[in-house]
């Protein structure tokens, strides 16, 4: 290579050579950077025990049941067991159509079911709602400890299991013995003993009874936690304006409340349709005489009946065929109180939104 073809080497060259070089080496020597775990997989395997146990015990059921409502399955107390056959909705068919008096059984036991739950569940929410807003009220001055002896004493029915006060109650309303009984007569308001647990009417208003003493302090405690999660500004507004108790409980209380009290309502009536233990038990023995009984017969207690009463046959299609029938009342209902105690201002908001938006949209 000749003289002149070489060229002269710059000093700022070098310069920048070297530390883009270093810069390079630097970076060489720099790790990848380690790759991130997530742990949010992990997550799946501790909710997996619920719904294994869910499928198990709740899913497979409810479409098990579902099936069975569709076919005939009879056994009888003598002879081979029938099916299960497929039949479709025929076994719906007779509890529509009364035929063989399963639509009036069916039915007579839902109309018991809802009356005894209604009886109770009136005054429970009532006087539930009274005692959360005493409990809750800032101008009534209360002892700290007095306060907590009333909510244990009102709450105390509810741990108490139903076979102890169904037998209590029983035995305070026996005839001819029982306490009420002689009570009543040692007052003059009876001159002969009465038969509360066999005569309809008591007999119904006992088991509402029943359910409102052992269920109202427990509607207390959640509309409690429901009123104490109202912001406490609100009543503080409302009293330097001027607005009494009354006001405040219906301005404020109530419409904040909506949503506990929705709960409420729909958790007592699934309760309420369900109910058996206290009937079942105040009803004595299957095979009993007690005029009553046709009264206080719960659409459970005949869902057991039909697969359960000792000396007939086993009747697993109708049996199922009622249970369907009540989980699509219960979800009925429960529909209809949502539909009932929807935030209608909510709504309304969201519509004039919804029509601001089209309308600047279009424009």
């Amino acid at each position: 290579m000749a003289i002149s073809d070489v060229k002269p080497t710059n000093a700022s060259d070098t310069t920048t050579d070297k530390i883009a070089s270093s810069s390079l080496s630097k970076y060489k020597n720099l790790k990848a950077p380690k790759k991130m775990v997530s742990y949010s997989k992990y997550g799946y395997f501790f909710i997996l025990p619920f719904f294994i146990i869910y499928a198990i015990f709740s899913l497979y059921p409810l479409i098990n049941t579902i099936y069975l409502s569709m076919t005939q399955f009879v056994k009888p107390v003598m002879g081979a067991v029938i099916g299960p056959n497929f039949v479709g909705v025929s076994n719906f068919k007779d509890i529509v159509q009364n035929n063989r008096a399963f639509g009036e059984f069916t039915l007579g036991a839902f109309r018991n079911t809802f009356i005894m739950w209604s009886i109770n569940f009136v005054p429970q929410i009532s006087l539930a709602l009274l005692l959360a807003a005493w409990f809750t009220n800032m101008r009534v001055k209360m002892n700290g400890a007095a306060q907590g002896i009333y909510k244990v004493l009102i709450y105390m029915p509810n741990i108490i299991t139903a076979a102890s006060i169904s037998l209590l109650f029983k035995t305070l309303f026996s005839y001819p013995k029982g306490p009420i009984n002689l009570l009543l007569q040692d007052i003059g308001i009876l001159d002969d003993p009465f038969r509360f647990i066999e005569t309809p009417t008591t007999a119904v208003l006992i088991i509402s009874f029943i359910n409102f003493w052992m269920w109202y302090g427990n509607t207390m405690i959640i509309l409690i936690a429901g009123i104490m999660g109202i912001n406490p500004s609100l009543y503080d507004s409302a009293e330097i304006d001027g607005a009494n108790n009354g006001q405040i409980f219906r301005k404020i209380t109530i419409p904040l409340l909506r949503p506990i009290m929705l709960y409420t309502l729909v958790t007592s009536l699934i309760g309420g349709m369900q109910m058996y233990d206290i009937p079942r038990l105040m009803a004595g023995d299957v095979n009993s005489t007690n005029p009553a009984n046709r009264y206080i017969k719960t659409v459970t207690m005949y869902i057991q009946e039909l697969v359960a009463r000792p000396g007939t046959s086993r009747n697993y299609g109708h049996s199922a065929a009622v249970s369907v029938l009540l989980f699509l009342v219960t979800g009925a209902f429960s529909i209809l109180l949502f539909y009932i105690m929807r935030d209608k201002d909510a709504i309304k908001q969201r519509k004039l939104e919804k029509a601001a938006k089209k309308e600047a949209m279009s424009s």
